[in-house]
């Protein structure tokens, strides 16, 4: 299955995908009841007119929660929620495949909650997301840290080695779990398969955090899924770039995981609401059956498509560069990094924004990041390509660009005391000026991309001042 989704993308003839959760909230719709149940808004009835006009009476007559109209319930799994989870596992290539309703975050708090404990090592990236940091917070689990090659050029994180693993495995037998994001946020791909051949020479369960990568199993242009490559659980960002509505993900466990998924099941049932919205479990299943679909797969392909054609016309463009593959790593040619000299990325992207209309997914003191996704044309690209080209060719005075201003950390942290340790010591809120040489209290990351500026134990140095720009004050383990 996996492979006939990777490599017939050519074939016209287009089998109907089956979409359980949306058949039964259309059954649902079309077959109303008088309903003496949440939500109060009573299929938007009792509702700001404002905000029914913006988005529609049907939207808000969809608008329920599992066990009400056979539209099953979310834990434990039931009726078309269940078939459509297991239908998600089978497109994705895993055993078990669970819906999560507060993005990838829930998956990360879960995972940490279910597999890991007070005291455990844990190999943890540096440029993981805060929401990993927050699952060992919890837990009480301790990171080893591995830091990713640094592409100073770009002020980013890069890939991280096999080699780096194997050697924090080989120094200390007490690691329990090796955690690692792929890609990054700005589309560099480590190699997951040769790391998870270390871990399983170490006897290790591998999790990778592929938020950024759910639409790798569908097109072979795309690199390969962790899933695919021995990593015993993968979380996906459907939300992302999958198509589905906002904070939905996945949480995968791999066909051959030895990890306790039921204990995940019940750390999910811990973290999710009681009430989940059928509009956004039924998102996710739209999505994967979009993704399974002749029409889906096109427009991966044409995702692609133009990805490379932006990025030949972004060659051309004097006095900009673009991030890509042939610098010695592998990328995700559909996230593109670029930056225009002597301009900032904050600068740039005000000046997309402001004078073309361009918002951007996001921007750092180096450059900006593009996402070429599912729904946009060719002529979307044409236009960005011709703005691009407009600004590299004009004096744009950029005094943000002068004053230095840091936004992706690029430090390896001095930790001096655990995070759960930190994170609940009595605390004390300092200006940032003398909080130098002190313990932070508190995850200071900046979403997106979500990476910590700071961690609970970790030792304040002048070097993160640069990052805190926007931090007039921080929490610090009171002395």
């Amino acid at each position: 299955m996996v492979k006939d989704i990777r490599e017939n993308i050519d074939n016209k003839s287009d089998v109907k995908i089956k979409a359980p959760i949306v058949d039964a909230l259309k059954t649902a719709y079309e077959n109303p009841t008088y309903q003496f149940h949440i939500p109060g808004h009573t299929k938007g009835k009792a509702i700001l007119k404002d905000f029914r006009k913006l988005i529609g009476d049907k939207a808000l007559s969809l608008d329920t929660t599992d066990e009400f109209d056979n539209l099953g319930t979310l834990h434990p799994a039931t009726g078309p929620i269940k078939e459509a989870q297991e239908l998600a596992a089978e497109a994705f290539g895993a055993k078990k495949t669970f819906f999560l309703l507060n993005g990838s975050t829930a998956g990360n708090l879960a995972l940490a909650m279910a597999l890991t404990k007070k005291g455990q090592k844990i190999i943890v990236n540096r440029n993981c997301h805060r929401s990993i940091l927050t699952g060992l917070m919890i837990s009480g689990a301790e990171p080893v840290w591995v830091c990713p090659n640094r592409i100073d050029d770009w002020s980013i994180w890069g890939n991280i080695e096999a080699w780096q693993i194997e050697e924090k495995l080989e120094q200390d037998k007490d690691i329990s779990m090796v955690w690692v994001t792929n890609p990054t946020y700005e589309g560099v791909v480590s190699d997951i398969k040769s790391i998870s051949a270390v871990c399983k020479k170490y006897g290790v369960p591998l999790i990778v955090d592929e938020a950024h990568g759910c639409l790798w199993n569908f097109n072979k242009h795309l690199p390969e899924t962790a899933l695919k490559l021995g990593a015993d659980a993968v979380v996906h960002s459907l939300h992302k770039t999958g198509g589905s509505m906002s904070q939905t993900s996945m949480l995968h466990i791999s066909k051959e995981s030895c990890l306790d998924e039921k204990s995940v099941e019940k750390a999910l049932k811990l973290l999710h609401t009681t009430s989940p919205s059928l509009i956004l479990l039924a998102s996710l299943d739209a999505a994967r059956a979009n993704l399974q679909s002749q029409l889906g797969l096109k427009q991966i392909d044409k995702a692609v498509a133009n990805a490379k054609y932006l990025r030949k016309r972004l060659d051309e463009i004097p006095n900009l560069h673009q991030l890509k593959a042939d610098f010695g790593y592998k990328t995700d040619v559909t996230k593109v990094f670029i930056k225009i000299d002597g301009l900032s990325g904050k600068r740039l992207e005000s000046i997309l924004e402001i004078d073309f209309g361009i918002e951007v997914e996001s921007a750092s003191d180096i450059g900006v990041l593009i996402l070429c996704n599912l729904g946009n044309k060719r002529s979307d690209f044409k236009y960005l390509a011709d703005a691009l080209a407009k600004i590299a060719s004009e004096n744009h005075k950029d005094i943000y660009y002068l004053e230095k201003r840091k936004h992706m950390p690029m430090l390896e942290p001095k930790i001096l005391m655990s995070l759960r340790e930190a994170y609940y010591a009595d605390k004390e809120t300092i200006k940032k000026e003398y909080a130098i040489g002190r313990i932070s209290a508190e995850v200071v990351a900046e979403c997106p991309p979500g990476i910590s500026i700071l961690l609970p134990g970790e030792l304040i140095t002048e070097a993160h001042l640069p990052y805190l720009n926007d931090y007039e004050t921080l929490e610090v383990v009171k002395e």
